[in-house]
């Protein structure tokens, strides 16, 4: 965007979300785009909404369509139910959805080793009304553990994110600090120290936290950023967030990973949303 500077954060590695671009293209067609758009690694939520196992004919096709893209598939969520759409995750709701996550763990788990994919994405899942909190969070932590153990088998991460309140009214994790709290449980239960914290600025902003402050206190805890400017969700520079700012901080505070760009392209086709982001910085180096 015009008046958008980088600065120091010209350094970071940036990988494009094709759960949220590119979505105007079928899912075959996305790695391809962001190859064309100059990207060189993406990241995908669980793309088959409606199936935590799909048809192995499926798995392939996808893994066929990021590899003829020349591309790199830097994380995977498991599967969250319908995202987007009302659910923010299956793993701590009883019953056929807790059991669903659990029959994704190892098909997520082997699509991420089959294309080298070393972080996993598990959401959490909004409060069910008439059960128990206590409940829940002692199912999510069993589920995290059976996932974290599947992370590690393939030599990968768990990553557990905050989303923001006034979206995702029913998820318990809408702070820094409670996603966190929720990672150092799943590392004491497990022994592994392979869970880390998913930073998401654009949900951290909805919050209204203090992201300097967050940023200082956790990137040593953090393993994926993802980025999106507030208001609006759109691109860095269509909002008020000082994004190159925060990308410099983190960078400054030793944070080494991808940058996940998750924002929405606006009335426009994807293609024509990364403007602020020169084309020479956009391959992964």
């Amino acid at each position: 965007m015009p008046g958008f500077e980088l600065g120091t954060a010209a350094d970071q590695r940036f990988n494009v979300n094709l759960s949220i671009l590119f979505t105007e293209l079928p899912l075959l067609e996305r790695p391809a785009a962001a190859a064309a758009a100059g990207f060189t690694a993406v990241e995908l939520w669980w793309p088959w909404v409606d199936s935590p196992t799909p048809e192995q004919s499926e798995l392939d096709a996808l893994k066929k369509a990021i590899e003829d893209a020349g591309v790199q598939l830097t994380g995977l969520n498991f599967y969250a139910g319908q995202l987007p759409g009302p659910d923010r995750g299956a793993l701590s709701l009883p019953g056929e959805e807790s059991e669903r996550f659990r029959a994704n763990i190892d098909v997520a788990a082997d699509f991420a080793q089959s294309l080298g994919t070393k972080a996993l994405n598990a959401l959490y899942g909004n409060r069910v009304e008439g059960v128990d909190p206590a409940e829940q969070d002692a199912l999510a932590l069993e589920n995290l553990v059976l996932a974290a153990r599947a992370a590690d088998r393939i030599g990968a991460i768990l990553l557990i994110e905050a989303l923001n309140k006034p979206e995702s009214p029913l998820y318990p994790l809408v702070s820094a600090p409670a996603a966190v709290g929720i990672v150092d449980k799943v590392n004491e239960a497990t022994g592994l120290d392979n869970a880390r914290f998913l930073m998401d600025l654009y949900h951290l902003s909805m919050n209204g936290e203090d992201l300097p402050s967050v940023i200082e206190r956790y990137t040593s805890k953090t393993g994926h950023v993802q980025i999106a400017d507030n208001p609006g969700r759109g691109a860095p520079g269509t909002g008020a967030l000082p994004l190159a700012e925060l990308l410099g901080q983190l960078q400054k505070a030793g944070y080494e990973g991808w940058v996940g760009l998750e924002y929405k392209p606006g009335d426009r086709p994807s293609a024509e949303a990364f403007g602020w982001l020169p084309v020479e910085l956009r391959a992964a180096r």
